[in-house]
């Protein structure tokens, strides 16, 4: 006779695996790229999801994140972004509700200031990293290995790529490579994730990583021959400080760093024609603070490097395009 204690004799009832959610920025960014294969890394036990998000769309990325009630435990990583919708910090408080762990790690000091300004919702996060020492793939990995010191002995091979991200995101460029591995990010987007979580411990490119490199490097040259055509210098009143202004068509940290060497206490100022964005770099003798200059331009970033989204030059290009068509078409139907 059949009886339940007889069926499932011997029989093991796996449970399922956990859950992580990793929202980070990207995906071609090497900063928020390098963070998400920190977290996948550690949590080599767990189903890693992982959305990118770029500015335009972090409200929307993090809402889609579900909210249901969890068969198995879940977790939530928010890394090298912030946001700015209200529903945002509701949907984030029915997730801790219902049993979610949520962490946010960021380095941007716009966050930084509005998180100590009480701007943004306080939640009960299992964890918050607000810090602009490093990046915040530098920031998520001391955090794993400080939780997790039995693994971080499995994942000591991330050092060099973690390195590498700090160096390039904050603009030092002091380690060899660090700029090209952020060109082969650009280049790939999605695609350098699964590159990037099987490199090895000196992040020796693949055959499709060095092809990827090759071509980044070949439209950096067409992105800074469009800023050399469309540049535009001037001295800010009241001081010494330059301002050099430019179109380039993606790669606006290597388009800015051969501007840098003209422009001695300079700032650069790219719009980019591909993200339809503003990206902001700095002279190396510079000492202006882009994250508040982005912060007044309604961006964000940190001292070196940062951007906005302009998206009222976006209308007047196109409010221009219109007038100026209209123009010449009236005059061609006379």
């Amino acid at each position: 006779m059949p009886g339940a204690a007889g069926d499932n004799a011997g029989v093991t009832l796996e449970k399922p695996p956990r859950l992580v959610h990793v929202v980070t920025h990207g995906p071609h960014c090497l900063d928020g790229m390098a963070a998400a294969v920190a977290l996948a890394r550690f949590r080599a036990d767990a189903d890693v999801h992982v959305a990118f998000a770029g500015y335009d769309d972090i409200d929307a990325v993090l809402l889609a994140v579900p909210v249901e009630q969890p068969s198995a435990p879940q977790e939530l990583w928010i890394t090298d972004i912030s946001w700015t919708d209200p529903a945002v910090d509701q949907h984030l408080r029915a997730l801790l509700a219902s049993g979610v762990q949520v962490y946010w790690i960021d380095h941007h000091r716009t966050a930084i200031a509005r998180h100590a300004a009480g701007t943004l919702a306080r939640l009960p996060f299992s964890a918050v990293v607000l810090s602009d020492r490093y990046a915040a793939s530098k920031l998520t990995f001391e955090y794993l290995r400080a939780q997790h010191p039995l693994a971080a002995a499995t994942v000591a091979g991330l050092d060099r790529l973690i390195a590498m991200s700090d160096d390039h995101d904050r603009w030092i460029h002091r380690i060899p490579g660090s700029r090209r591995l952020a060109m082969v990010v650009s280049v790939l987007g999605r695609e350098a994730y699964p590159e990037l979580l099987a490199s090895d411990a000196e992040v020796h490119f693949s055959s499709r990583m060095e092809a990827a490199a090759v071509r980044a490097e070949a439209r950096t040259a067409r992105s800074l021959a469009l800023a050399e055509a469309t540049r535009r210098v001037q001295t800010i009143p009241g001081g010494t400080t330059v301002l050099i202004t430019a179109l380039c068509r993606g790669y606006p940290s290597d388009v800015a760093e051969a501007c840098a060497t003209a422009a001695g206490d300079g700032v650069i100022a790219l719009y980019d024609v591909e993200t339809l964005s503003l990206s902001l770099r700095r002279s190396p003798t510079s000492t202006v603070d882009l994250s508040v200059l982005a912060e007044a331009l309604g961006g964000g970033g940190h001292p070196a490097a940062a951007g906005a989204p302009l998206t009222e030059l976006r209308t007047r290009a196109v409010e221009w395009l219109a007038d100026t068509v209209s123009t010449a078409l009236a005059a061609i139907r006379r």
